[in-house]
Formats: C-alpha cells, structure tokens, sequence
C-alpha cells in the first residue's frame, strides 16, 4: 500500500506543530499506511508502540506531527500499519490520536490540554486508566493484550 493511497497530499504541518487535514474523510477511511523509519527498544515522546520491547519512528515523518487528544479522530492500527479514520473529518480538522490506544506505559506524562468534554487530564498510558475508560477507544493488539493478561475485560 501506497503511504498515501489517494496520491495526494492528505494534510500539512501548521506552525504549532500539529497535522491537520487537506480533504475531508469518512469513518473507516485509511488516510496512509505507516512503517517504521527506525526502531527503538524504549518509548519517547515521538514512538509508537508495537509491543512490549518494541517501540517505532514513524515513517512517513510527518505522522510525528499527529497530537493527542481524549477525542480523537484517528487510529494507528498497529497490526495492519495504517492510520484509520475513526469519526468524519472535514478539510482543515487537525488529526489526533489517543495516546494510550498504542501506549501503554509514557515515557514522558502530560497534562491534556484537548479541551474535550471527556478530557482525562493526565496521560500516562493505558496502564493508567480503568478498564471503563478504555472500552471507549480503539486499542491496539497490544494494548488489548495486556488488559487480557491482566485479567482485565476489554470489548
């Protein structure tokens, strides 16, 4: 698969360092594939994770540029590597992701500043959260993995 299947450019860096979208998208859409352009053995600020003793640098580079939200838009489907639309977005709608679908312990913790109804504060990973938080977002297979190992129910 292409990085960006429509050959077109999908979305452009702003200034504050955020990617935001150049055409609109419906649920489901794949907005590109992604693959590593480097692999690291610990989380940090720029990663992904795939799974307990692997952690990626996205490639294309500008996926880095995908910021979190508490209500986001998009998905890194980890097993099938590509960027899924989760919800419609409108040229001009900046993408974002929620960090601890792919995350589950952060190197690097933040405040959340998304500003979104359902807005969880502090991130730290989806280690940090309860089970009924989580079952209202899209996991990675590994995130699903080590609820499972923990006893944990996850739909």
């Amino acid at each position: 698969m292409n990085p960006n299947p429509s050959g077109e450019v999908f979305a452009e860096v702003r200034t504050f360092k955020s990617l935001c979208a150049n055409r609109s998208f419906q649920t489901g859409d794949i907005l590109c594939s992604f693959r590593a352009r480097a692999t690291k053995a610990s989380p940090s600020q720029m990663t992904v994770q795939l799974n307990a003793d692997t952690h990626i640098l996205l490639y294309p580079k500008i996926l880095q540029y995908i910021n979190h939200s508490c209500n986001p838009n998009v998905f890194f489907d980890t097993r099938r590597k590509v960027l899924r639309c989760l919800r419609p977005i409108a040229p001009g709608d900046e993408l974002r992701f929620f960090y601890p679908s792919t995350e589950w312990d952060m190197e690097e913790p933040f405040q959340c500043n998304c500003r979104e109804a359902n807005c969880l504060g502090r991130i730290q990973g989806a280690a940090h959260l309860p089970p009924h938080t989580l079952q209202h977002y899209e996991l990675s297979d590994f995130i699903r993995g080590q609820l499972e190992a923990r006893g944990l129910a996850h739909p």
